[in-house]
């Protein structure tokens, strides 16, 4: 069967940026080994496969998978796909059309709010779980020695290590600066030890960016993810550890994180949060996405 396919650069507005993604459009058919496996031949941090949705209310069901294992939420393929699925239903309008999209994954309905103009486009998503702390940090010296760091480059101004999760857990690591940031590493043999199976989302205050908030590094090897250019997922999550080691005030606050520069594929990542009553109330994940290659699947 011939499956239409798009690959999308997301969290960029110009392509080979950002973190590329393959949206499966005709998926219905595929067994959880097939979408396995088209994940592992296309490669990428993330595959997503396009099904009807349950609700007829929503626009689709989507599943997604990383080479490796399949993902309940992620930030990236949610933007992605979002702007894939509008930029088709409005295909051959002229300007900018704006669309309200409900994705189903496996954490819930996520609903999307989306600006296209031809192939390219814009789209913000409610997070469908707000940031949970999941207990203490592991010790500093196994942070540092999982990511070839000394245990004084970690930390900056009051943020601490700290274990996060919207969805999917990370391991959230502040290093001292941009230098820093750029001499970290995964050191495979200690990984586990420090972080499990959870992926270490590395950040800092310097930015290159005069208009951003953090800069920010995501490794994740145990999903074969040695490196990830932009991490929605992981973003969302980061909105726990900035209300807390920043004592956000009341009201609606927003964010750009940049990411992925030290692998040559920049990324800006935006993060709105609202505060009421001294917690979290919403956390929104926006971010650009413009499309870079379009096929056939013969599967």
């Amino acid at each position: 069967m011939a499956r239409r396919y798009q690959i999308y650069d997301v969290f960029t507005d110009r392509p080979l940026a950002g973190n590329p993604l393959a949206v499966v459009l005709d998926a219905e058919g595929l067994d959880n080994g097939a979408m396995q496996a088209i994940a592992r031949e296309f490669n990428l941090s993330e595959t997503v496969f396009v099904l009807e949705a349950d609700n007829p209310g929503h626009t689709a069901r989507v599943r997604i998978f990383t080479p490796f294992a399949e993902l309940p939420f992620a930030g990236h393929p949610t933007i992605g796909t979002a702007v894939a699925l509008s930029a088709q239903r409005f295909q051959g309008a002229s300007g900018e059309q704006d669309a309200v999209v409900v994705l189903e994954e496996n954490i819930g309905p996520v609903r999307c709010g989306v600006k296209v103009t031809g192939p390219d486009g814009f789209a913000e998503f409610d997070c469908p779980r707000l940031p949970r702390a999941l207990g203490p940090a592991p010790a500093h010296d196994a942070i540092a020695g999982a990511l070839g760091l000394s245990v004084g480059e970690l930390g900056f101004e009051n943020h601490a290590p700290s274990v996060w999760s919207a969805g999917v857990p990370f391991h959230f690591v502040p290093v001292r600066d941009r230098s820093v940031l750029a001499e970290a590493m995964v050191v495979h043999a200690n990984w586990s030890d420090a972080f499990g199976e959870d992926g270490a989302y590395l950040y800092t205050r310097e930015t290159e960016g005069h208009d951003h908030a953090f800069r920010a590094r995501m490794f994740a090897p145990m999903h074969g993810i040695d490196e990830d250019p932009a991490t929605g997922s992981a973003a969302a999550a980061f909105a726990g550890p900035i209300h807390h080691f920043d004592d956000l005030p009341e009201g609606g606050h927003t964010c750009i994180v940049e990411q992925g520069y030290e692998m040559g594929r920049p990324s800006l990542i935006r993060v709105e949060m609202s505060v009421s009553g001294g917690k979290l109330a919403t956390v929104r994940i926006g971010g650009r996405a413009v499309r870079v290659a379009e096929g056939v699947l013969a599967v």
